[in-house]
């Protein structure tokens, strides 16, 4: 995923139109620039146009830079809202784009704090801000004399004479004021941002019960539990007991022997390869637990109160349901356009899970195991199906998978088709010894540099993101973006690769999408640019960039085996694309399972909602397998109540899967997905024009017409109507 699903989609939502990193606040002789002794006040110096000061920040400065940023933001806006001159797009429309650089600074580099570096006093910090960004936005979005010279753009003359993109980026500003209350009377204002401090309070809390509960570990200190699992995962819960040992001070004779973190990087290699059943079980409870267990970190009254205050807050706007407020904008424009997706691909999916069972329940028939298929069994007996039926062990695939040759082929890819290249920098400075940084240029210009921070840590939250610290933009001068890649792998031995999954693999190269998304921006106003789209159309571009990791080129010259230096062998590269739409009824079941909940929960309107009995009852209304559970259950479902990021829209990745899905069937009728043509296109079309266009329109002009739905079903090998 981009910067969602984390602290920074509160921000994006908030400053969706102050994102631009400009020179400073300028004052009213038109030429002063303010100079602050907070290092996160100051404009970023050094080479590539600036970058983060991350060796100065002290985080006792946060709050006292947030209140500064704040009130020069505000004052930008006074700027633009008393000009005594009548409005234009230059004069109103352009300041917007540039106001409030200062306060994004910060909020960017705050939010990687959140979510990298998440220790100490950040939560108690993010706890007192939120809700001061919170009234701030609202008092923008709610001053009148604002509004009315944005709507005097939107309806005058000049608007015939601005082009595609100005006249896009005037609209969605307009309609940005009316979503968010401009056209409201006083009270109904006042109400307004009551419920919007609410409930930035409540995402804040959510989101730290669930990283709470993902510092629980399992601890193992007898190896027989650990029979099946690769060497290479033994050895990354040997390295994490010795991190954990470390974290908590403990002595070498209280120190574990092995460690399995609380994140899905940890939890499925367990699930997928240990013998020892009870242990499957316990690591499964323990993941799926979080935010449930009745404690200090549970989120279930949480999610009751952000469900009531969403559905009073869209009645006010004059919504039906949150939902309809949410999807509006997007590409589907409406829930029953979303539902109707995923209602067509769910039966399909549940049909093939009741498959996928019924092989698994033979095998462990077949191996004497007197069980029932239970969640903590699906993947270990997958396996073993996966290897009955293709001979496919993905134990054997594991040793060719290295995270940093597969890194070189990310990057090898990516000059194949965008032209770019990859230089490893040193002279910038980084938030974590972890993490490195490469400039990126393009035919020798430079274009921005992307950030790598690839490893778990304790304060870290789960998952894999992408987030930009700098967007693009060239409204005076080119301003060149900054991007950043994270994800949760696991240390092994020191100076041994770092061997990966052919999930994770994906994952790298799916989050690698969206830096690349920000990377081909040529856009000239940054809340037009990168991955700043509609949110069911944002994971398109990452979701086909996984594509290339299958190609045999990257196999062929990056998956190579970590002793031997061979590359993966021509028998097992057939064995893979034959397994490719193998165990596609689990991972589309347990997708949809969530996108459907979600969007159930937000449709339900002003009710008083029990989370684990709505959703308990909303599956099994569903006909949802027993042998799964939804990928992210209620209580942890960050994407949905850590802010309004993909609330009603987690349904976003099967609807930019339809795209994804038939844009890979251009590649594959060319005959390479290295054929420069439709790279070419891909670039120009989709890549690089951000929210300059209507993404249904550029997606027309790549694909030739619109989307054919019947791909994405082709795709996960379903059967088509």
């Amino acid at each position: 995923m981009t910067k969602q699903e984390h602290w920074l989609f509160l921000v994006a939502v908030i400053f969706a139109f102050l994102v631009a990193p400009s020179d400073g606040v300028q004052g009213q002789d038109g030429d002063t620039r303010v100079i602050d002794s907070n290092v996160l006040i100051r404009e970023w110096d050094g080479p590539y146009g600036g970058v983060p000061p991350w060796k100065s920040i002290k985080t006792e400065d946060f709050v006292a830079a947030f209140d500064r940023a704040i009130e020069m933001s505000s004052a930008d806006i006074d700027r633009i809202a008393n000009n005594p001159d009548p409005p234009t797009f230059d004069n109103t429309i352009v300041p917007l784009e540039k106001a409030g650089a200062t306060l994004t600074r910060v909020s960017n580099i705050f939010g990687v704090y959140s979510s990298n570096l998440n220790l100490g006093s950040i939560p108690d910090i993010e706890a007192e801000v939120m809700p001061k960004l919170s009234k701030h936005n609202d008092s923008i979005m709610q001053n009148n004399k604002l509004f009315k010279r944005v709507a005097a753009v939107y309806e005058g003359d000049q608007m015939k004479q601005l082009s595609p993109a100005q006249q896009r980026l005037v609209e969605d500003r307009y309609k940005s004021f009316v979503r968010q209350g401009a056209k409201l009377d006083a009270d109904a204002k006042a109400k307004l941002s009551q419920i919007n401090a609410q409930l930035a309070g409540l995402f804040t809390q959510f989101s730290q019960n669930v990283l709470n509960d993902e510092q629980l570990v399992t601890i193992v200190n007898d190896k027989s539990q650990l029979e099946g699992l690769p060497e290479s995962v033994v050895d990354a819960m040997s390295a994490a007991a010795k991190q954990y040992a470390v974290d908590k001070k403990l002595s070498a004779d209280d120190a574990p022997q092995w460690v399995i973190n609380n994140t899905r990087s940890s939890m499925e290699p367990v699930l997928t390869y240990a013998d020892d059943r009870p242990l499957r079980e316990k690591v499964w409870t323990t993941y799926y637990s979080r935010g449930d267990n009745a404690d200090d970190n549970d989120n279930n009254q949480i999610i009751t109160a952000i469900l009531k205050l969403r559905a009073e807050r869209a009645k006010l706007l004059g919504y039906e349901t949150h939902a309809h407020w949410r999807l509006e904008p997007q590409m589907a424009k409406n829930p029953e356009n979303a539902m109707q997706l995923m209602m067509q691909v769910w039966p399909k999916a549940v049909a093939r899970v009741q498959e996928e069972v019924a092989d698994m329940q033979a095998v462990a028939d077949q191996s004497g195991a007197k069980i029932t298929i239970e969640p903590w069994d699906y993947r270990f007996y997958a396996e073993k199906v996966r290897e009955d039926k293709y001979d496919l062990d993905f134990n054997q695939v594991k040793p060719y998978l290295q995270l940093e040759k597969l890194r070189e082929g990310m990057m090898w890819a990516a000059e194949q088709i965008y032209g770019f290249q990859f230089k490893p920098v040193t002279n910038v400075p980084v938030f974590h010894p972890d993490v490195r940084v490469w400039e990126v240029l393009r035919n020798g210009k430079h274009i921005g540099l992307w950030y790598f921070d690839p490893y778990a840590r304790r304060g870290k939250r789960s998952g894999a993101w992408m987030t930009d610290y700098r967007a693009q933009e060239n409204i005076d001068q080119p301003i060149s973006t900054l991007v950043s890649n994270n994800s949760n792998f696991i240390k092994g031995k020191p100076g041994e690769p770092v061997l990966i999954s052919w999930d994770d693999a994906v994952t790298l190269f799916h989050e690698f999408g969206h830096a690349l998304h920000g990377l081909c921006s040529q856009c000239r106003y940054p809340s037009q640019s990168g991955t700043s789209v509609a949110r069911d159309y944002v994971e398109f571009p990452s979701q086909l960039n996984e594509h290339w990791l299958s190609t045999p080129e990257i196999l062929e010259k990056f998956a190579v085996h970590y002793e031997t230096g061979k590359p993966m062998p021509a028998e097992l590269l057939k064995k893979i694309e034959k397994a490719s739409t193998f165990n596609q009824g689990f991972s589309t079941v347990e997708y949809l399972a969530s996108a459907l909940v979600d969007m159930k929960l937000h449709l339900a309107g002003n009710v008083t909602i029990d989370p684990d009995q709505f959703e308990r009852e909303t599956l099994q209304e569903l006909g949802m397998p027993g042998e799964i559970v939804m990928r992210h259950r209620t209580p942890q479902f960050s994407h949905v109540f850590a802010s309004d990021g993909y609330s009603a829209g987690y349904y976003s990745y099967l609807w930019s899967d339809a795209l994804t899905a038939d844009a890979a069937e251009v590649f594959e009728k060319a005959g390479s997905y290295y054929d420069q043509k439709t790279a070419d296109s891909l670039f120009n079309h989709i890549m690089s024009v951000g929210d300059t266009v209507d993404p249904a329109e550029g997606f027309r002009k790549f694909r030739g017409r619109d989307v054919d739905t019947r791909a994405l079903l082709r795709k996960r090998g379903f059967p088509v109507d």
